[in-house]
């Protein structure tokens, strides 16, 4: 069984134990079971569940952090008098290589206001983002490089 499966019967039991069931207690639950579980297997060298965890919730709050500053950006753009629009379509190079970790990458560009996936080439070496904004190709593709890539490449490691 995996330790994160655990960690979520491991919290849900912790809520039938307390008989409450409310997301705050959960993920009282589901820290407190963290720990335990810690506890329990962090000298194993097979287990990378405590080095995995941690990143994949650095990753949701830089995604928060990101869709909240897109939408800002195209709240701005709207109310505008006069939007400073310069859409393109960007090829940008692809380091990932499994189809899981490109469909990730698409699917978190397009949650992102703003920005479009369009198409990935059939080597799969490039992804095609349109962007409301471009300012340069190179910087955006920098961007897109170092802060989406790079950390799903962190967490699929």
């Amino acid at each position: 069984m995996s330790l994160f499966l655990l960690n979520v019967l491991l919290a849900i039991a912790w809520g039938a134990l307390t008989g409450n069931f409310e997301p705050e207690n959960l993920i009282g639950g589901f820290i407190l079971a963290y720990l335990i579980l810690w506890l329990a297997f962090s000298r194993n060298p097979q287990t990378h569940y405590f080095q995995r965890f941690p990143k994949a919730i650095e990753f949701i709050l830089f995604m928060a952090w990101e869709i909240f500053l897109a939408n800002l950006r195209v709240a701005v753009t709207v109310l505008s008098p006069r939007p400073r629009l310069r859409p393109a379509v960007v090829g940008v190079p692809l380091s990932l290589k499994s189809p899981a970790e490109i469909s990730l990458l698409m699917n978190l560009l397009t949650l992102t206001p703003g920005t479009l996936s369009l198409d990935v080439s059939s080597d799969r070496k490039i992804l095609f983002v349109h962007t409301l904004w471009l300012e340069s190709p190179e910087e955006f593709i920098q961007k897109i490089k170092q802060d989406y890539e790079r950390r799903i490449m962190e967490l699929f490691e």
